[in-house]
């Protein structure tokens, strides 16, 4: 559910007196949490006698990523070097923060770092790579530089680079020769070159001054120099040919021709050294490259007469086709055997850069095929640093380790680990244990974790080579270090599941599933449903499956996904649209935001109005952090508008969900002058309030939502907007009418309204009455770790520990917790403790705020080093975050 502010309380200024508000300001997230309901009816799935098959967890792979054990570390040597650093070298420190960030899951930040590499590219070559690259990654969101392009706006990635524009034309001046006396007897002026029975006449001091080859012919020492007549048939020049040279020679500029005249004129211009005329044809080759065979058959001529301008065009036709390009084995061929002289001419410096994508192109279109170990193995071989070499040799290693050449990826792995990639040792680990040394991958792992600050991985890894209480152990551990793994809830879940405590093994897996929507846990679950014959709850997690992604494969990926539930619809009990109407309504108001998306599903497959439920959908999909799913939602709700005032309302989220709040205004308006509707003035009043930096504006903005209000729709959408007035009348201070808001919203069992009106208790020095209002929302919302962060604001000290404990155990993924435990730890003097709480976040979460209030207590320690760690990589992750930059600057200075 869109709420009318990022978070309410990041804007509030006066919290509970308690709260050490001298460190910290608070952030909110959210949650997920499921319960399940029983069914009886019986179902052909696999009996308990093979419970083990059905719910058989695989190992975790070894991912083909750069992890480094420090990564903040890394984070901060990479902002140094970008302050130092000469331009050239800035785009590849870019790539190399990408991986970082790849590591780290960190999709956002991924993206950022390519598009700085992109603006940072100091050639076109590495320009069109990171063009490229942009686009791969944002695949589907090609509709969003269409909506940018109907409001006048450009989206640069998503466009050419003009080629001929970004490499400059040769500048040297035309030389000019007099007419010279040889052996008493002077030149004529002109000059006829015989071909083909036809004699070209040309001026002989145009045509010398194209070369010093033609100079040296015509006007040195040589016998054509008193020759008005030469032979040229023997130069794989025609007469055409020459007459185009001849007239370039007059003008300095091309005429139209046919190409294969121009790739004629291209190889004389190339084997006479006529570089004006060779850069003519260069650039007039590559303005007519309009699709990928005319690049394949060019590209040959581009690397053969060295022509950079026709190579990057060409190169640019390839990268705008990713992946679909790679299913050519023209192009691919092109790619690996390209070889040191042709690279140059093809891309320039930025042949690491090129191959690391052509790489994870080919790794997500098949990680074992031959085309992916090619362009590892050119990755290998183009990398300049460790850093590139450890890249390189890990992902390689994780390909052969896939194709089972085990005596080469144990080399690989090798060498990563000698570059400084700790994490190759699990590459290692796995190829000692599948020869039989499972004592040895044991010892490998453990050795690891005592020579360094020991990670959830590494106990994850560990576990696979060890039995009972001890892999209960380091999987309980790995969770402790990193909860985002799910690894070990799945398979502590699928232990339980074994010993029949399916209780127990459902809290197990609904621990991750209550803040990461995983796919392999939600099909964790869906089997464990269908080992206990509950098929209400496995109906509903098959079609969250499916919302998520549509093509997704089960059992190993034996089973499509929509298959099974064909299977399963067959033993739930059909519904109605009306009766789906009230399940949505019922789960929506209980916050069931999984729950909610099986409905909606369910619903698409009727006659119903699919714009609206396609909406709905994305905005369930942004509430579980599924940004790409709820975007493909959005464009979905987009196709089947039912008319175009709604259509507008759609591109207007789009816009705005993109960062493009000023079009998503435009949208809201343009559908507002069709048709007055709820959705338009709800998107128009959520984007001005956004946009606008005028505090007046909050007047046009209720305005805006009661019109709304006064348009017709359901009670789950008025509910909100009423949510979203009662914020705009707290942040004017008319908290009567907020109350009466809020209220209202919740008589239509819009339950997050008490967030709201517990503010509003609040405000009014009510903190009793607040904390009751918070505490009915936990009893009410499945999702409730925001519930308890909230409430932890309005009691004692004591009480909000309790709170913000449970918040970490619901959602570990929320930071304000740690950063507040923290703040007490440091009002105490326990400095350390302090920073080991922010420590233990930062570890698996990339964080601007923990790393921001880390460098703090670092700076107030006096730890000058660590403070500018901690400022330089939270830098990395917001290179413009005003606070930081000021801290940075002060750190910098006292800096020895």
């Amino acid at each position: 559910m869109r709420t009318f502010f990022p978070s309410e309380s990041c804007k509030e200024s006066q919290l509970n007196a308690l709260n050490p508000q001298s460190w910290l300001q608070v952030e909110r997230g959210k949650l997920s949490k499921l319960s399940s309901n029983s069914n009886s009816n019986s179902f052909s799935f696999p009996s308990s006698s093979s419970i083990e098959s059905l719910i058989k967890v695989p190992e975790p792979p070894i991912l083909p990523f750069y992890k480094p054990v420090d990564y903040v570390e890394v984070l901060a040597q990479i902002h140094e070097e970008l302050e130092l650093c000469p331009p050239q070298e800035q785009s590849n420190l870019y790539l190399l923060q990408f991986q970082v960030f790849r590591g780290l899951g960190e999709v956002k930040l991924m993206r950022r770092s390519l598009r700085a590499a992109w603006q940072k590219a100091n050639s076109v070559h590495e320009k069109l790579v990171f063009a490229a690259w942009l686009k791969y990654e944002k695949q589907g969101e090609e509709h969003i530089s269409d909506l940018l392009s109907s409001c006048g706006k450009c989206a640069q990635e998503f466009g050419p680079v003009d080629v001929l524009a970004q490499l400059p034309v040769d500048g040297s001046e035309t030389r000019t020769h007099e007419t010279i006396s040889m052996s008493g007897n002077k030149m004529s002026r002109q000059v006829k070159f015989k071909i083909e029975g036809e004699k070209i006449v040309c001026d002989r001091q145009k045509i010398s001054s194209l070369s010093a080859p033609f100079d040296a012919m015509l006007n040195g020492c040589f016998s054509e120099s008193l020759s008005e007549d030469i032979d040229m048939s023997k130069n794989n020049i025609s007469a055409s040919g020459m007459k185009e040279i001849n007239e370039f020679s007059k003008t300095g500029s091309l005429r139209e021709f046919p190409p294969h005249l121009l790739l004629e004129i291209l190889a004389f211009a190339n084997k006479f050294c006529c570089e004006k005329l060779k850069d003519a044809c260069d650039r007039k080759l590559a303005s007519l490259v309009s699709s990928r065979d005319d690049a394949v058959e060019l590209m040959e001529y581009a690397l053969e007469e060295n022509c950079r301008v026709l190579a990057a065009s060409c190169l640019q036709v390839f990268l705008d086709d990713l992946p679909n390009c790679l299913n050519d084995e023209r192009v691919v061929e092109l790619f690996k055997h390209a070889d040191r002289e042709q690279r140059s001419i093809m891309v320039g410096p930025g042949s690491f850069s090129l191959y690391c994508l052509l790489s994870e192109v080919a790794m997500n279109l098949d990680p074992q095929s031959d085309i992916t170990a090619c362009f590892l193995e050119r990755l290998v071989e183009f990398s300049e640093n460790d850093k590139q070499r450890l890249l390189a040799s890990h992902q390689l290693g994780c390909l052969r380790l896939l194709r089972k050449e085990y005596a080469e990826a144990k080399r690989l792995f090798e060498e990563a680990l000698t570059a400084g990639h700790i994490y190759s040792v699990a590459g290692l680990a796995r190829l000692d244990y599948i020869k039989g040394h499972k004592v040895w991958s044991y010892e490998k792992l453990s050795s690891v974790i005592n020579s360094v600050i020991p990670l959830g991985w590494m106990y994850q890894e560990r576990s696979l080579y060890c039995e009972d209480e001890k892999k209960w152990e380091d999987l309980e551990k790995a969770t402790e270090l990193d909860p985002t793994l799910t690894y070990p809830y799945m398979y502590r879940a699928a232990t339980l599941m074994r010993k029949n405590n399916s209780q127990a093994a459902l809290a197990e897996i609904n621990r991750v599933l209550g803040f990461k929507l995983a796919l392999d846990c939600l099909e964790l679950r869906f089997c464990f449903y269908l080992a206990l014959e509950d098929y209400k709850s496995a109906i509903c997690d098959v079609q969250a499956i499916l919302t998520l992604c549509p093509d997704y494969r089960m059992l190993g990926g034996r089973v499509a996904a929509s298959q099974l539930r064909t299977l399963v619809c067959e033993h739930v009990e059909n519904w109605t649209t009306g009766d789906c109407w009230l399940q949505l309504y019922d789960r929506w108001s209980s916050v069931d935001d999984i729950g909610s998306l099986s409905v909606i599903y369910q619903m698409l497959e009727s006659d119903a109005a699919k714009g609206v439920l396609y909406f709905r959908q994305s905005l369930l999909l942004l509430r579980l952090n599924c940004p790409e799913a709820a975007m493909r939602s959005l464009q979905l709700a987009r196709q089947h508008a039912s008319s175009e005032h709604e259509k507008l309302v759609y591109e207007g989220w789009i816009l705005y969900d993109t960062g493009h709040c000023e079009e998503g205004l435009r949208k809201a308006e343009e559908s507002i002058k069709i048709k007055r509707s709820f959705e338009a003035f709800f998107l128009k009043a959520y984007a001005l309030a956004d946009s606008s930096q005028d505090p007046s504006c909050s007047s046009t903005v209720v305005s805006l939502l009661e019109d709304a209000l006064k348009c017709p729709s359901d009670r789950l959408r008025k509910g909100q907007a009423l949510n979203n007035l009662g914020s705009v009348y707290v942040d004017c201070g008319k908290l009567d009418l907020a109350a009466d808001c809020y209220i209202n919203a919740l008589k239509i069992r819009h339950t997050r309204a008490h967030q709201g009106l517990a503010r509003v208790h609040y405000l009014k020095n009510d903190k009793a009455g607040a904390y009751e209002e918070m505490t009915r929302l936990i009893e009410k919302a499945r999702n409730n770790a925001s519930a308890y962060e909230k409430r932890s604001e309005y009691c004692d000290r004591e009480l909000t520990k309790t709170d913000l404990e449970m918040v970490t155990r619901l959602d570990p993924l929320r930071v304000y917790p740690y950063r507040y435990r923290a703040a007490v730890l440091m009002d105490s003097h326990k400095e350390k403790e302090a920073i080991a709480e922010l420590s233990k976040a930062i570890a698996f979460k990339a964080d601007l705020h923990l790393l921001h209030l880390r460098a703090a207590f670092h700076e107030h320690i006096g730890d000058v080093m660590g403070a500018l760690r901690d400022c330089r990589a939270a830098l990395s992750v917001d290179p413009n975050h005003q606070e930081m930059l000021e801290l940075h600057s002060r750190v910098n200075s006292h800096e020895p």
